[in-house]
């Protein structure tokens, strides 16, 4: 990463100017490193390229040099999500016409290696890789044809599942493999929490096992909307677990009174709670556009007692594997809603009612 390179994107692509710009300017010079061993001690070299490591501006420093490489895939009608050194391509193609759309990407992947290679920086298709996601009809009709996938002139074998951002996806997007990666890792800090459960204080323990368990479960838990009811029950067995533990309670006994004490959320509604939390975020404040534009706000032709309300459009779908996406789960979760959680006047007012309605419903549902 070249710092006059670096510091002319800030300044034309991004308007980063005067004092701003002349501020990153010192951050990024003046520095020198050198190679110690023992009491031998090399020269010190001034740097030209790179930002520090482990700083909070590296990933943004980074994201703003390597930001041309977005116009490049744009430019072969890739989509593509970007997150510090991590590109995501995705790509959309008929289950009986591959071959058009996987020339497609091989072109782009080398547009972008090249480009790389001209930046100073280097692509490394060894440490790709390929999931093809659909439906099992469409997997039966591309799995004899696709074996590989070509990324930067490498040829990739296809992938059974593909670990993004510490979410395990599978070529069905069940996500049954990472609800078995979460609860192996849940069980281990369960059992940990359950040997010293004695000397701890019930605070302690409902902290401890809300930040080393429940913060797993609810990792980008939105995705799971919709998923089969195997795959919720291995997630719910581990936060039955955690509540009997955090509660001294018999391995046996009955989770859902323990829940309600704990003042916890099941599973299944923590999913709904986070999928309209993220939808009133999204209408709120419009952001992340690749959200923003997949939402709209219904228009009601006939004067209803709903017209008022701040509903969703919900569009049609033919499939089922569909109806779990941002596109229709937003709409279907959102238009569940009471108008009193809708009409919230702001975000903390929107979870407070939205919790508030969901262990209700959970109540009602046990009755």
């Amino acid at each position: 990463m070249s710092h006059d390179t670096l510091l002319q994107r800030l300044q034309t692509e991004f308007r980063v100017t005067g004092t701003a710009l002349l501020w990153l300017r010192y951050y990024l010079s003046g520095r020198s490193q050198f190679v110690k061993f023992g009491n031998y001690q090399s020269s010190a070299v001034s740097l030209k390229v790179g930002v520090p490591q482990g700083s909070v501006l590296g990933p943004i420093l980074f994201a703003v040099y390597c930001s041309p490489v977005g116009d490049i895939i744009a430019q072969h009608g890739v989509q593509y999500h970007q997150y510090a050194d991590d590109t995501q391509l995705h790509l959309a193609m008929h289950a009986d016409n591959t071959a058009a759309g996987l020339s497609v990407h091989a072109a782009c992947t080398s547009d972008v290696r090249l480009w790389y290679m001209q930046n100073g920086l280097q692509l490394n298709p060894d440490k790709s890789e390929a999931l093809i996601v659909g439906t099992s009809h469409q997997l039966r009709q591309v799995s004899p044809a696709v074996l590989s996938v070509t990324v930067a002139d490498v040829d990739l074998p296809v992938a059974e599942q593909m670990k993004v951002l510490g979410v395990v996806l599978d070529r069905q997007l069940t996500f049954n493999k990472h609800a078995t990666a979460v609860a192996t890792s849940c069980n281990y800090h369960a059992q940990a929490i359950r040997h010293i459960r004695h000397l701890l204080t019930s605070d302690l323990a409902q902290t401890l096992a809300c930040s080393l368990i429940l913060f797993r479960i609810d990792y980008c838990n939105a995705l799971l909307h919709g998923t089969p009811a195997a795959t919720i029950h291995k997630l719910q067995r581990v936060q039955n677990n955690a509540a009997r533990i955090v509660l001294q309670a018999r391995k046996r006994s009955d989770a859902k009174p323990l829940l309600r004490t704990l003042h916890w959320l099941p599973v299944k509604q923590r999913i709904i709670y986070r999928t309209a939390v993220l939808t009133f975020k999204v209408r709120s404040i419009e952001t992340p556009a690749y959200l923003y534009r997949h939402i709209q706000t219904r228009d009601c032709v006939r004067n209803l007692r709903s017209s008022g309300a701040p509903l969703l459009a919900q569009p049609s779908r033919k499939t089922d594997f569909a109806a779990r996406s941002f596109l229709y789960s937003a709409p279907a979760v959102w238009n569940s809603l009471p108008r009193t959680v809708l009409d919230s006047s702001s975000l903390t007012v929107f979870k407070s009612r939205l919790k508030t309605h969901l262990f209700h419903l959970d109540h009602n549902d046990r009755q």
